[in-house]
């Protein structure tokens, strides 16, 4: 369990990691570390997929694509969710929108609970009810001050329920279809390489951005297998759990960037924290009732 816990929070900080890291690329822009991402991730995830065995779900994914030719549009879609949260992941902390999109990360827990009750029935506990009224009045005074929450924010929010309803759909939801995604983004990436590539002399005018654009490949596939590997190893309501902890750093990063939370949004973001903080409070008891429960079964086990 503590290789998993130490696996997670590694995930969650190379990932908010990149969100600074993204800074140290100038004058490349967002949408240019965008594209080497994808382009140099990609054979990172498949040489750690092909050394941890893992190249079956690929292989799997391979003969339901014969079978079933129409999959490819789901899949397309699947990749094209995940191409937008990458791009807007990189492009943020260069726009001074970092604050919203780690507000998008904040809401997102609620959403994806939001979306378990709607749309497969699942059951609230009564902090989870609490933590869902508490969000609401957050949302509500955003509403109430500008109208709406900004594009960030909802991409983030809503566009990630999404693409994880999809993959559970399609069955994808496994490395096999990450690697998928991926792939079907490779094009795209490409091209934005190649094109940028040709039409601006930055990496002449500063050879360190290769170095520097190989290991942002390199810390974002370790970043992907840090966090599949945990997944694997956590219980999913500990996994659910440290999820949390990626965008309290995503935060903290703005903040260092010069982002600033402006008075008027102090009682958009207090009461979302604080459902946030009841989502881990519920957490946390339901972790502890599963070990006395497990402690109590292993007392009453015959000798």
């Amino acid at each position: 369990m503590y290789k998993g816990i130490t696996l997670s929070i590694a995930s969650s900080c190379l990932f908010a990691g990149l969100y600074y890291y993204a800074t140290l690329l100038a004058p490349l822009t967002g949408q240019e570390i965008f594209g080497w991402r994808m382009v140099l991730t990609l054979p990172c995830v498949t040489l750690f997929m092909i050394i941890s065995k893992e190249w079956r779900h690929v292989a799997q994914l391979l003969s339901r694509l014969k079978r079933t030719p129409k999959l490819i549009l789901g899949l397309s879609l699947s990749s094209a969710l995940l191409g937008v949260q990458q791009w807007l992941f990189m492009w943020a902390p260069l726009n001074g929108r970092g604050l919203q999109v780690s507000l998008g990360y904040f809401l997102l827990p609620l959403a994806m609970l939001l979306a378990g009750r709607l749309l497969y029935r699942e059951r609230l506990t009564l902090l989870q009810k609490a933590a869902g009224l508490s969000a609401a009045l957050g949302v509500a005074h955003e509403l109430y001050q500008v109208g709406g929450f900004s594009w960030e924010a909802l991409l983030v929010a809503i566009g990630f329920p999404i693409y994880f309803i999809l993959r559970r759909k399609l069955g994808t939801d496994h490395l096999g279809g990450l690697w998928f995604d991926m792939l079907l983004t490779l094009p795209f990436a490409a091209w934005i390489v190649m094109g940028q590539h040709a039409a601006n002399s930055h990496f002449a005018q500063s050879p360190r951005l290769y170095l520097l654009v190989v290991l942002l490949g390199v810390i974002t596939a370790t970043a992907f297998m840090s966090y599949i590997t945990a997944s694997r190893l956590l219980s999913l309501s500990l996994f659910g759990l440290l999820g949390y902890v990626e965008p309290v750093l995503m935060l903290g990063v703005a903040l260092i960037l010069g982002e600033h939370i402006q008075a008027d949004e102090w009682l958009t973001f207090l009461p979302i924290w604080v459902a946030v903080g009841m989502l881990i409070l519920d957490g946390v008891r339901h972790l502890w009732r599963e070990s006395v429960s497990i402690r109590i079964i292993e007392n009453n086990a015959p000798a």
